[in-house]
């Protein structure tokens, strides 16, 4: 067995494959020559903690080796011949497999404006990433986040905790259009400018300049902002090239079945890099989370050898923001129909109900111990596709696990 990728997906499928029974040989394959890491940490403790962290490993050396797994560190994989199971590593030598799982995830999207070479323009992917944007942010400096989604807030949080100037530009008419409905959108861009950042939308950024190193944005309507920090987070772009050029289906990322295998049937996939069908919502989707990766890397380990267990996990993310939390379980559509409950102090849960009646999705959004347990109620819900009643939904004196009836 062979896993190109060692991020969540890839170690999670690693370690499973050996607990279920896998004797044969293991290869684990990661392009960074660091052992497998937690990539959540790297907008949030990496930056603000007061002495340099080190990443948060996803496994030790010595369960690598307790396990037999054979990690390659430090390389990637060339290309693929599927006719002869074999695949070619940037080091020059070829690696056969029986059974291969990519989990080559994803990689930031650039903006397609111009910039100069020398301004101070960062992408945050990988604990390198982490710790050049830490060195750049300090007490009394400029950051310009550009981009209202997870990754460029939460960035934006660190930031300004640690005494930066902040400034989120966002293209769009408000932060987190895709993500959040509006009134949840603007709890949190009131909790942001409450603590000092600044956030401009329908803010396009026309080009970056260097000047007396440092960087320039210049938005479209002629505004400018100088900056030592320039923080792109507009989303990021799948890696599919490997699994292009082997002439696998590609669509919204390496296509897979329910089973997560790919338009080759010795070929699995799982993670970021990946799209599949879930039955919960009949279409096919693409998730950037890490649960999401980890419980994919364990089903695809799973039917790698030999199982036909179809990935039917609800979806759901969580991102910290300051003191509070958000929290999304399941997708929402535009018509379905929302049912707000407020929880006062503690915060706000909007619930989506489709046609049908079904509760389809939920999100959350303050503190964690009045969040968590509400947002994980939800998840119950939507993956046994109750069709719970509005007004019990609204009322936050009626307590969810009622519902699970």
């Amino acid at each position: 067995m062979v896993i190109v990728g060692a991020g969540e997906a890839g170690t999670a499928a690693a370690i499973v494959l050996r607990e279920r029974g896998w004797r044969g040989r293991l290869v684990l394959i990661g392009n960074e020559t660091m052992l497998p890491y937690e990539r959540p940490p790297l907008s949030k403790a990496i930056l603000v903690e007061e002495r340099e962290p080190g990443p948060k490993l996803l496994v030790t050396p010595e369960r690598l080796a307790e396990l037999g797994i054979h990690y390659l560190q430090g390389r990637s994989v060339e290309w693929i011949d599927r006719a002869t199971h074999t695949l070619k590593l940037s080091d020059g030598s070829l690696l056969a497999y029986e059974r291969l799982l990519l989990a080559t995830g994803a990689r930031p999207r650039n903006l397609s404006i111009p910039f100069d070479a020398g301004s101070r323009v960062a992408t945050l992917r990988t604990y390198a990433d982490a710790l050049a944007i830490r060195q750049m942010i300090r007490r009394g400096g400029e950051v310009v986040v550009v981009g209202g989604g997870f990754i460029g807030l939460e960035v934006a949080a660190s930031a300004v905790s640690r005494g930066a100037s902040v400034t989120v530009v966002e293209a769009g008419h408000r932060l987190l259009t895709r993500a959040v409905p509006p009134p949840m959108a603007e709890l949190i861009r009131t909790k942001h400018e409450r603590l000092g950042v600044r956030i401009e939308t329908g803010a396009v950024v026309e080009r970056i300049d260097a000047k007396e190193r440092r960087s320039k944005v210049v938005l479209a309507d002629g505004r400018t902002h100088l900056a030592d920090l320039v923080l792109v987070g507009v989303g990021v772009v799948p890696n599919v090239e490997l699994a292009e050029t082997a002439g696998l289906v590609i669509d919204n990322g390496i296509a897979l079945d329910e089973t997560l295998a790919s338009s080759d049937p010795h070929i699995f996939a799982a993670g970021d890099c990946c799209s599949f069908p879930h039955s919960l919502y009949g279409e096919r989707i693409r998730l950037e989370a890490w649960r999401n990766a980890r419980r994919q890397g364990t089903v695809a380990a799973t039917n790698m050898l030999g199982m036909r267990r179809p990935y039917e996990d609800v979806p759901w993310f969580w991102s910290d923001q300051y003191d509070e939390t958000l929290q999304i379980a399941g997708l929402r559509r535009e018509e379905d129909v929302p049912v707000a409950r407020n929880l006062g102090a503690k915060g706000q849960i909007f619930f989506y109900l489709a046609a049908d009646g079904r509760l389809v999705a939920a999100c959350g959004f303050g503190s964690l111990d009045a969040i968590a347990k509400q947002i994980r109620f939800a998840e119950m819900m939507i993956g046994r596709r109750l069709a719970p009643n509005a007004d019990a939904l609204a009322d936050p004196t009626i307590n969810l696990k009622s519902l699970l009836v």
